[in-house]
């Protein structure tokens, strides 16, 4: 054995039990000069775009932690990012119905397509896939759930890969724009959309068609550019809540009524808790030409004085009433914003990517982690190198509850810029 290939292992050893490694030999498309030279290549033949004949791949056990489709997410953004094959095994097996549902394999074959990579054993209820990346093209590229499958998962997996493209990128995303266990498409613009470009980057998000349970039918389109590099982000000062809206809608053959009564409700449970601020929640008919199917749901969003934006959300369902939909949301927005912290539980795993690629320490003060949030930061500090620590804040008020996540990124640069 090379001494190179001794350090490369010692350099591994600090790797936990469930992450093992296995020698394989790469394809011809996948690109050594866009993988990371520290981790893969050595710097010379990273500098003059040599390739080797042997490599390591990344196995990853998705029984673990969170044990769902967020494993997969972030290993395999990581993998298309910093040129890592993995094998990612017992995929989402802590669900009901394990394997790759329609919306996790769009996600796959979108970043492969993205890339110009390779993926084997992508097929609806596999457990387990290998991804080869290549290099992050950009361009114009489709990814369409045929379900109710949430665009905003579809987002999820993808946009940290076309910052670091070669060229501007569109995304056509169909599926669920509000759908259940993910993010509504109105979270993804009100609220991660103008945090997560204080990395110091730019996307668009235009709403084309919103689509509900089960038919799905809705179209999003995301276009950006790439950036040379993300900087880090300082999200500590909570500031006071100054402005609490949101919308209550419904869609198809649905009456207005129910987003009035959703509205009205909301409304009340506010201001039970809180009552110096004007609360404005516009009920709505969604255009029938711009939503397919039948749905009804609600959201809300506080802001405050330092820009944090927090939101709490539900959609109806069949027996379920218009005040207990509203109530739902009320009481998921009063939540997180009783912790003080600066962002809400289902932002909080969403910037964890982003902190591991940027360029310096990104700081930011949450309510109390969720397991989506350290399974996030598990596999950030895996493939990527990012060292994070969650502390509790030493400042907080005695009757709240919040963490400093702080997080070194690795700086990367992106090869094409």
């Amino acid at each position: 054995m090379r001494i190179y290939d001794l350090c490369l292992l010692s350099r591994f050893s600090v790797l936990r039990h469930y992450l093992r490694f296995s020698r394989v030999t790469f394809p011809s498309t996948a690109n050594p000069a866009t993988r990371r030279p520290d981790l893969i290549i050595p710097p010379r033949a990273a500098a003059t775009g040599a390739t080797m004949s042997a490599e390591y791949m990344l196995e990853i056990d998705g029984s673990i932690m969170e044990g769902g489709g967020q494993i997969l997410r972030v290993s395999t953004s990581l993998s298309c990012i910093l040129g890592l094959p993995v094998r990612l095994h017992s995929i989402r097996a802590g669900r009901s119905t394990p394997g790759l549902r329609p919306q996790h394999l769009s996600g796959l074959e979108m970043i492969r397509d993205l890339c110009e990579g390779q993926l084997e054993r992508g097929e609806i209820g596999s457990t387990e896939v290998i991804f080869t990346p290549g290099k992050i093209k950009g361009g114009m590229h489709t990814a369409d759930t045929k379900t109710a499958g949430s665009v905003c998962l579809l987002m999820q997996v993808s946009l940290p890969c076309v910052l670091f493209a070669a060229s501007p990128t569109e995304l056509y995303l169909k599926g669920g724009t509000n759908a259940e266990m993910a993010p509504q498409i109105d979270y993804t613009v009100t609220v991660f959309k103008p945090i997560v470009e204080k990395f110091s980057f730019k996307f668009g998000c235009d709403i084309k068609t919103r689509g509900y349970y089960p038919r799905g039918g809705g179209e999003v389109v995301v276009r950006t550019s790439p950036v040379k590099k993300l900087t880090p982000i300082n999200l500590t000062e909570r500031g006071n809540v100054t402005k609490i809206y949101g919308r209550a809608f419904v869609a198809g053959v649905l009456p207005y009524k129910i987003a009035k009564d959703m509205a009205t409700a909301a409304v009340r449970c506010i201001r039970r808790e809180i009552k110096d601020i004007y609360v404005n929640v516009q009920p709505l008919q969604e255009p029938k030409d711009q939503a397919f199917g039948n749905g009804n749901g609600i959201i809300l969003f506080a802001e405050t004085s330092t820009g944090c934006i927090f939101a709490g959300s539900a959609l109806g369902k069949r027996g379920v009433s218009a005040e207990k939909v509203a109530g739902d949301a009320a009481d998921m927005l009063l939540r997180n914003l009783r912790h003080g912290g600066c962002v809400d539980e289902f932002l909080q795993d969403q910037l964890i990517i982003f902190m591991a690629l940027a360029d310096g320490v990104s700081r930011i003060r949450t309510g109390p982690v969720t397991l989506h949030t350290k399974t996030a930061i598990h596999f950030a500090e895996q493939l990527s190198k990012a060292t994070f620590s969650v502390t509790k804040s030493e400042d907080q008020d005695p009757e709240a509850e919040n963490y400093i996540i702080e997080c070194q990124g690795i700086g990367l640069i992106n090869p094409s810029m």
